[in-house]
């Protein structure tokens, strides 16, 4: 089917749509119909994502289910996967239709929050098909608005403000990219991002306000992409928003954020600043390897410091982004293979740790550590759960987290072994960090009267862990799932990066600065 890009995108968008414009009432069956009408949808889109994984062919390395279409104003609508953005469409397919399962509870605006949702599903799976930088951009920043009013609306006590620190931190860096974008389209004519791809940005030195900038161009947009995808991500030090996010938000907004959201940062690294500005992306490398490295160390001490849940898992999801920025700027097969699979596993395991956080908070209505203790005498089954995505989060060997960090530590070490070294502390704090939040609230003899009555996970609940954990368990005993679909893609990133930086080494930048 030539338009399958198209229906896996605009399916949740038209579901919205219908649930906004036909539904109407605010009692129990209208709450009722609209959480199902939005489970038909998400779980419909998942059906129809199957067929788009399945006619994949992963030995091609090039875009396909090609879709271009002049729209309005002699703008194009293009549409494609390749090996590299087909499993993040699958990771959103996926994890939607649970984390509307998880929002089965919710009795406040539901229409709305199916709508909110429903909606941003298709603008996420939207960034990962779009080939045109128009459409890619508007996708990206449209994404910001549902999740605004999923934090703003749905959330904790200081909600208005983490949405407001949320909408503001990404849109200013996506301001920049906007620039950028439209400096790229002057110099090559064309907004086609798979011409783009093979466009020869200049790379030589360019003098800026007085400074001789090494890289020129491409070095300036870059950073201008730099500036979004970082905020993105999140990047130490431009990460503060992300855990103010996760802790007002409701349980699903916190899914998606984490799970989904933060791996358009990583996409964007790889679909734009290495391919597109190797030489900028060669002479702004360490730098990222170093700034990676320093958050994979720094959020892990300050989880260990945190009292709340989700603080600390958020924390938790800055540092794992560590790895995978580092993997991507190591630039050679195993680090890029590494920071796709880490963000693949982070999306089921951080996912399923915040859904985690959220079965207690809906009993006990507190997220606080030291509200909790001995669990495992009153929820064996969650005890269970917890314990096997507290080890995945860790990289156990045998869950998908090990693969992940196994791969970007193996790639960083074959460019410096400094960064490696100082990054694979990190195993040793995640473990430390992780291990004590499970022993505080799942260990321990129930002493605290209000934990006597709470009830372990119900069937529904038991449901959504369940491919959760099989995911989770398959990827990382059977990692080829993955790796055989990305490889080819992957190779022919860095064999094209390779080439483009061939002629580029420390000696022209020596010279290009006048030093």
């Amino acid at each position: 089917m030539d338009n399958l890009l198209s229906i896996v995108t605009f399916t949740p968008l038209v579901a919205a749509a219908i649930l906004a414009l036909f539904l109407r009432g605010n009692d129990e069956a209208a709450q009722r119909n609209a959480k199902w009408l939005a489970l038909g949808a998400t779980g419909f889109t998942f059906f129809v994502s199957i067929f788009v994984l399945a006619g994949f062919e992963p030995n091609a390395p090039g875009f396909q289910f090609l879709e271009d279409r002049e729209w309005l104003f002699g703008l194009h609508y293009r549409m494609g996967v390749d090996g590299i953005s087909v499993l993040f469409v699958m990771l959103t397919t996926v994890l939607m239709p649970l984390v509307v399962a998880a929002c089965w509870d919710v009795t406040t605006r539901v229409k709305d929050y199916m709508v909110a949702l429903l909606v941003l599903e298709g603008l996420m799976i939207g960034v990962f098909c779009a080939l045109d930088l128009i459409l890619f951009y508007a996708f990206f920043e449209a994404g910001l608005i549902p999740m605004f009013l999923i934090i703003g609306i749905w959330g904790g006590a200081n909600r208005i403000y983490a949405a407001f620190k949320f909408f503001l931190y990404t849109l200013l860096g996506s301001v920049l990219m906007l620039v950028a974008m439209i400096a790229m389209y002057v110099d090559a004519g064309t907004t086609d991002i798979t011409l783009l791809l093979s466009h020869d940005f200049s790379h030589a030195p360019l003098n800026v306000l007085g400074l001789n900038v090494v890289g020129g161009m491409q070095t300036l947009l870059w950073l201008a992409f730099f500036a979004s995808f970082a905020v993105k991500m999140p990047m130490w030090p431009v990460h503060t928003w992300l855990p103010d996010a996760h802790v007002q938000a409701p349980t699903a907004g916190s899914v998606v954020l984490a799970a989904i959201l933060l791996k358009m940062g990583g996409y964007g690294f790889l679909r734009f600043s290495l391919p597109m500005f190797p030489v900028g992306s060669e002479i702004m490398g360490p730098l990222v390897l170093w700034l990676s490295a320093i958050a994979i160390v720094y959020t892990s001490l300050v989880a260990l410091m945190q009292d709340d849940m989700k603080k600390l898992i958020a924390y938790s999801s800055v540092a794992h982004m560590g790895y995978v920025t580092m993997g991507i700027f190591a630039a050679n097969q195993q680090g890029v293979d590494g920071a796709i699979f880490q963000m693949i596993s982070h999306g089921f395991v951080s996912g399923a740790l915040f859904l985690l956080v959220g079965v207690i908070y809906d009993r006990m209505h507190t997220r606080e550590i030291s509200a909790y203790g001995g669990l495992v005498n009153r929820m064996p089954a969650y005890a269970l759960v917890f314990m096997f995505f507290t080890m995945a989060n860790v990289g156990l060997p045998g869950t998908s987290g090990f693969v992940g960090e196994f791969l970007t530590l193996v790639g960083v070490f074959q460019v410096n072994t400094w960064v490696a070294v100082v990054a694979a502390t990190g195993v040793i704090l995640s473990a430390a960090y992780a291990l004590w939040l499970y022993r505080r609230v799942v260990f321990g003899d129930l002493i605290k009267e209000s934990l006597r009555s709470i009830t372990d996970m119900t069937g529904r609940e038991r449901a959504i862990f369940a491919p959760l954990v099989v995911a989770t368990l398959v990827l990382g005993v059977y990692p080829a799932l993955v790796l055989d679909i990305i490889g080819p893609a992957v190779a022919n990133l860095v064999e094209n990066y390779d080439v483009a930086t061939a002629d580029f080494v420390p000696g022209h930048v020596v010279a290009a600065t006048g030093h």
